[in-house]
């Protein structure tokens, strides 16, 4: 650590990615950091670096499908230490490989692993982090055309943004969710952000991407001693949670449901099943209870961006819509005509939700019927 100079910025190049893997799979949400660190990558004129820390034989099956979606290089650490997870083995050996090759930006999923994975490497090479970020930016201008979209700011004040300015803009929910604010580091490398699953768009996948991409094996310098921790069994939970993210098809509830809940989302998995969906919630679906937090859809829960979103009694607060908004088709049912949600539905229903909901089940029962 004493020859780590990471102040020193022009010393530090490329976008790496952290590629968690569990069990000798990635996990889904690595590939759609891989696709934005290409985006970054283009911008700055670099390259984009995956990270892999597994058991012997952990890169030979992922290395291509990293390729595929925009590494150009996938940096494998294997070890016999590093076939289970463990803080204090994969932050040791992050450390090092990221002070030996000096990363501009460290990209890592906001999953349960990269949330207490990050914060250890950042405080160990004494560098910011950015948690649960749901936008990223290096390019001033992409950024300005985003703020333009999705913020209050007055246009002059965007406007007069430095264009000069090639630090990565990390932008994530504060305040609850109320409020959204871009963080930088201007004073150290690399830049490091856990980024929330889900929120970006995974590419197209590329076959010759896939063949040309270069594998690097790292030095692992680890033993026993380097871990305090010791994990004698690893038991996956039997429970069953929603797969939002997944879903072609997502069927949402909100406070509409209130004046009769259990009716209200027997509806909703009436006509998510319908649909061969699934159902999701508001924030205040879930915070009273009604629906689990696997459930919740909106920037402090997942963002989903199914081919078909149906908001049954969802108003539509901001941050609602910024989970949901992508969607291929909204459709909306709400009894206020006003309710912000219909600013973003392709197509609005204003009325009852437990009036028409029905209907609209008979009518694609019906439907399926004349097939």
């Amino acid at each position: 650590m004493a020859d780590f100079n990471n102040t020193n910025l022009a010393d530090f190049s490329g976008v790496w990615v952290f590629c968690e893997q569990r069990q000798g799979k990635l996990q889904p949400t690595v590939l759609e950091l891989i696709s934005e660190a290409r985006k970054l990558a283009d911008d700055m004129g670099t390259e984009v670096c995956g990270l892999l820390l597994g058991g012997k034989g952990v890169g030979d099956a992922m290395a291509k499908e990293l390729g595929a979606y925009g590494a150009d290089k996938v940096l494998v650490a294997e070890d016999d230490l590093l076939e289970t997870y463990t803080t204090d083995a994969y932050a040791k050996v992050i450390c090092d490989t990221v002070m030996a090759k000096k990363p501009e930006i460290m990209l890592i999923a906001a999953t349960n692993i990269g949330r207490d994975l990050g914060p250890r490497c950042a405080a160990r090479l004494h560098t910011g982090l950015t948690a649960d970020c749901t936008h990223l930016d290096v390019d001033v201008e992409k950024y300005a055309a985003f703020l333009k979209e999705a913020s209050t700011l007055p246009e002059a004040q965007i406007d007069a943004l430095d264009r000069a300015d090639r630090n990565l803009k990390m932008t994530r929910p504060a305040f609850g969710g109320h409020l959204m604010a871009t963080i930088i580091c201007p004073r150290f490398r690399p830049q490091m952000a856990t980024v929330r699953p889900g929120v970006l768009k995974k590419g197209e996948y590329d076959e010759a991407k896939a063949n040309a991409v270069a594998v690097e094996k790292v030095d692992v310098v680890l033993s026993a001693d380097d871990i305090e921790t010791k994990v004698l069994e690893v038991v996956k939970e039997a429970k069953e949670l929603v797969d939002l993210t997944g879903a072609e098809v997502v069927v949402s509830v909100g406070r509409g449901i209130s004046k009769d809940v259990e009716t209200g989302i027997k509806l909703a998995e009436e006509l998510a099943a319908e649909f061969g969906g699934v159902v999701g919630g508001s924030r205040a679906a879930i915070d009273s209870g009604w629906l689990t937090a696997d459930h919740q859809v909106g920037q402090t829960g997942k963002t989903v961006h199914p081919k078909l979103y149906v908001a049954l009694g969802i108003s539509g607060a901001i941050q609602h819509k910024a989970g949901m908004q992508d969607s291929e088709c909204i459709v909306a049912v709400n009894k206020s005509d006003s309710a912000p949600i219909f600013d973003v539905a392709d197509y609005g229903i204003c009325g009852d939700l437990f009036k028409v909901v029905p209907m609209m089940i008979d009518a694609i029962r019906a439907a399926k019927a004349s097939k």
